[in-house]
């Protein structure tokens, strides 16, 4: 494995506790969606968990609470190689209005997007063997459709709820290929210094821009027009503890590590070095 990939695995491994779980907080107690982008990076690299056993048995320990919980909880143990309990996810999924058809585009502020929930639930029905009905979700999902190609409720496109959307409805089943108007709005996001930002007009990219965009443009079998711009702005998003940050200033997460190695990953598969970042690469 490349030096540059030995410090993302040791800034992780280094943020595993005695427990077994994870937390990018050095000293703070292990929670499931920690847990969840530890093991997404390590899978990813290819790396051999460390403590697996310890980890299977403090996510199956784990009472998750609420939508965000079982999602986290559930993937984290597909990645391990376990089942998460599907009787109790089962019966959780089942408990949510979504999954009988009844929808809300509720907005927190701390919630990206208006769509996230419905994201998780679309991605845990096969795991948790559940059937929806599929086509009153997807149109449900298409009502957030904007003028502009994007998605977003009361008319207000983003990049988060159009990947969200893409997403979702790719996990249902509809031909996402279809929407070349929501192509052109991911290509808008897309900038020529590198990533993408939340809206068109936006100016500054940020960690979470560039996964949604790159994933939603995979969706489409696209490609990044500006692969070493965004690359090198990844790049300069890492700090010395070999994780990553949301901005070119702020703290490394799991999570924008997590959106950081899935791009530069898929980026050195298709071979394309940066001549400027060279010393970092190997």
């Amino acid at each position: 494995m490349q030096g540059f990939w030995v410090r993302v695995v040791k800034y992780v491994a280094d943020r595993q506790n005695e427990d077994g779980g994870y937390t990018f907080c050095k000293g703070t107690e292990s929670n499931a969606q920690d847990t969840y982008y530890a093991l997404a990076i390590l899978n990813l690299l290819g790396v051999q968990f460390p403590n697996l056993e310890k980890t299977v048995e403090w996510l199956q320990n784990f009472t998750p609470e609420g939508l965000y919980q079982h999602y986290y909880v559930a993937k984290a143990l597909r990645i391990c190689g376990k089942e998460p309990n599907k009787k109790l996810l089962r019966e959780f999924i089942l408990s949510l209005p979504a999954a009988r058809g009844k929808f809300s585009s509720e907005v927190y502020v701390e919630v990206p997007s208006e769509l996230l929930s419905l994201f998780m639930l679309t991605e845990l029905l096969e795991l948790a063997g559940v059937v929806i009905d599929r086509i009153k979700t997807v149109n449900w999902l298409l009502s957030f459709k904007n003028d502009d190609g994007g998605f977003g409720a009361n008319g207000h496109s983003s990049l988060n709820s159009t990947y969200y959307a893409v997403a979702s409805l790719n996990n249902l089943g509809y031909p996402v290929i279809s929407l070349k108007d929501t192509l052109e709005y991911v290509r808008a996001c897309e900038k020529p210094f590198g990533g993408f930002t939340a809206v068109p007009e936006g100016t500054k990219p940020y960690m979470e821009h560039v996964y949604f965009g790159f994933s939603t443009l995979a969706f489409f079998n696209q490609r990044l027009r500006y692969p070493k711009e965004t690359a090198e702005f990844i790049l300069r998003c890492q700090n010395a503890n070999g994780g990553f940050a949301r901005s070119e200033i702020g703290i490394s997460t799991f999570e924008d590590t997590f959106y950081a190695a899935t791009v530069l990953r898929h980026l050195e598969q298709d071979r394309i070095y940066l001549t400027s970042c060279k010393a970092k690469w190997k």
